[in-house]
């Protein structure tokens, strides 16, 4: 009878070792003359491809901080580069393809948004995402209008550090950035003359109109708005409007009244 156990090893040698095992086996039964040889075709290996993990470039200047995200990052599987300036992120970012840019705005050489811009320049599919410890209005509207997909204030927890990596690569635009457009009365203001400017735009643009009508808040990407208030203008939600931006003349609201009536119908 064939022996039950089988060796630990692994490829050529379990092959060999049940060959061996057979031809004994076939000259016991005397089924088989000692010049015959079996040959057994050993089994075609399927390899498998390694997993693709997000390439991420993380720009920090303070080496502790970076060091401690890059620890975060590794741990959930990102490869991870770290630049201490503006100047080796760009070089470094040209020399590899990364998915994700972290990048604080105060860094000793160049601007982070200024490093920010000439990467969406050269590659506007990379993800952006913005850490700092001195937000304002101006660089929050700044990073809508270039596409960074979260704005990170300093100091933040690594559960919202992780939530904002994952959301940026999943092209998640996050609240922290919203939150900042609208917490003060310069971004209210923001968010008010944005609106308004439109609304105006749709009594005198009848692309513009269609555009809105059709594609809803697809044709409002060049304007610095919330989620909230791209939603308020698409669903044409009055209330919202007149609570945010004021009473408007029945021109400028003409676009909402239209459009709650296609909602009713």
């Amino acid at each position: 009878m064939l022996s039950q156990e089988k060796p630990a090893d692994t490829g050529g040698i379990v092959l060999a070792y049940a060959t061996i095992r057979a031809q004994q086996a076939f000259f016991e039964a005397g089924c088989l003359q000692k010049e015959a040889v079996i040959v057994i075709a050993p089994q075609e290996t399927i390899k498998k491809e390694p997993p693709m993990h997000p390439h991420v470039l993380l720009v920090e200047d303070e080496v502790n901080v970076a060091k401690g995200l890059q620890m975060v990052l590794s741990e959930e599987g990102y490869e991870v580069a770290l630049a201490v300036t503006g100047q080796t992120a760009l070089e470094t970012f040209r020399g590899n393809g990364f998915n994700l840019v972290v990048a604080d705005l105060r860094l000793p050489d160049i601007d982070g948004m200024e490093l920010l811009e000439t990467i969406s320049g050269e590659r506007p599919e990379t993800r952006m995402l913005v850490i700092t410890g001195y937000p304002t209005v101006a660089s929050a509207v700044k990073a809508v209008k270039i596409g960074v997909f979260d704005y990170l204030r300093k100091p933040f927890t690594e559960d919202e550090f992780k939530t904002a990596v994952k959301g940026a690569l999943q092209s998640r635009q996050g609240a922290s950035m919203e939150e900042l457009l609208v917490e003060t009365e310069r971004g209210r203001l923001v968010q008010k003359q944005e609106v308004i400017q439109v609304l105006d735009r749709t009594t005198r643009d009848a692309d513009f109109w269609t555009a809105l009508m059709e594609k809803g808040s697809e044709a409002l990407k060049d304007y610095q708005l919330t989620k909230r208030a791209k939603a308020a203008i698409v669903s044409g939600d009055l209330d919202w409007i007149r609570k945010n931006v004021g009473e408007l003349s029945e021109e400028k609201l003409r676009f909402i009244h239209k459009r709650l009536e296609r909602e009713a119908w």
